[in-house]
């Protein structure tokens, strides 16, 4: 049966150049990098040539990149770090944030003393800006500010230039999960200040297991997990090398294309959006759909019928891979967090749909004709 693929926001398949490159570097550096001989030294050139690139495209310096196991790794090591080593006693946050933020602070909130603050948001997700800087500019000890780029549920993007600004004014830490917008949109840290920002390599078409974390070198933190002296005393554990430069040369290659995957991303998500609206009854969208928000994600709210409730279960049968909401729950359908707090209409089934440059009109073709099987269509005008 053939199988499209639109659910590019929980991960996206490899490049088939990355595939490539990464076989190629297991077959020639098989050396532990923390070692003095000829292999490990190749080994440590390979991880030093990825951060290096790595650094370079986000506009960071080469010492303020750390290869992690992924997003959740890295923004559990930003907010544990913070607490421990910088002193924050305030967390300002949003209440649509990943789970690996919202866990982590609930976690967190048991184990230490740290205050745990929610910036109102609206219901497209779109955060409350004055409130945000009524929140920050009470004196209520060291502060860091925790906010998504990208919400991964409904694609509304955040302000980063305008947040950046507020907390640089207000002398507070700003830390933001930009796993979804990392090799999609242009980050440069040496323009917007940011202290802390986390990439995941399975995002941006490179492999899964792999992330960053950015830590501007103002911020002296020790690390989580100890043992060695990898990753400059920062991560112990030898380090993922065929991960680490595949996410390099995933990054870069997202990066050499940007406004060609924008392109052509894009007009596949506005082109599924006119198709829907066209033959399907009272079709909504979640999210800031039409003012700030990322060009590869859809989240369309289809009205309740008798099939509304297995709408993704079927979706799966056709031959079609999309998300209800979050795909970091197992893929169980559980009741989404994001869309509580947007306040979505609970009897409405919400799909995300999210887009990749390999996706093609072809398919949202297909995709919007199986729909047609499923949910109710627009009557004929005669």
């Amino acid at each position: 049966m053939k199988r499209i693929y639109f659910d590019n926001a929980a991960t996206t398949p490899i490049s088939e150049e990355v595939i490539e490159f990464m076989s190629d570097l297991m077959r020639s550096h098989y050396g532990n990098p923390s070692s003095i001989h000829k292999e490990g030294r190749e080994a440590r050139t390979v991880i030093e040539e990825a951060r290096k690139k790595i650094a370079n495209l986000i506009g960071a310096s080469i010492g303020e990149i750390f290869f992690t196991s992924g997003g959740t790794e890295a923004n559990n090591m930003v907010l544990r770090c913070a607490v421990r080593d910088l002193g924050v006693k305030r967390i300002i946050t949003s209440p649509i944030e990943h789970h690996c933020i919202l866990h982590t602070l609930e976690a967190m909130e048991n184990e230490t003393d740290v205050k745990v603050e929610f910036v109102e948001i609206d219901n497209k997700g779109i955060v409350n800006l004055a409130n945000l800087e009524a929140l920050i500019s009470e004196d209520a000890g060291k502060t860091l500010v925790s906010l998504m780029h990208c919400n991964n549920e409904i694609g509304t993007l955040l302000d980063l230039d305008k947040v950046s600004a507020m907390c640089v004014e207000h002398n507070v830490y700003f830390h933001s999960d930009t796993v979804q917008t990392m090799g999609y949109f242009p980050i440069n840290v040496d323009e917007t200040k940011i202290n802390f920002l986390a990439g995941a390599a399975h995002k941006f078409h490179g492999p899964k297991g792999v992330g960053f974390v950015y830590i501007n070198g103002e911020n002296i933190v020790k690390p989580i997990i100890n043992g060695g002296s990898q990753e400059r005393n920062m991560r112990a554990g030898t380090e993922n090398i065929y991960g680490i430069a595949g996410m390099a040369k995933a990054l870069e290659m997202s990066y050499e294309n940007l406004d060609a995957t924008r392109e052509h991303t894009l007009g596949l998500r506005n082109y599924m959006k006119s198709q829907l609206l066209e033959n399907f009854e009272d079709i909504q969208f979640n999210g800031d759909h039409e003012g700030h928000f990322h060009f590869k994600t859809l989240t369309v709210s289809f009205p309740q019928s008798p099939k509304s409730e297995l709408l993704l279960l079927n979706l799966d049968i056709l031959g079609i891979c999309a998300s209800g909401g979050s795909a970091c729950s197992s893929g169980a359908e559980k009741g989404s967090h994001v869309l509580e707090k947007i306040q979505m209409d609970p009897d409405r089934k919400s799909i995300r749909f999210s887009f990749s440059k390999y996706n093609t009109k072809e398919e949202v073709d297909f995709v919007i004709e199986k729909l047609k099987t499923i949910v109710q269509v627009k009557e004929a005008v005669i």
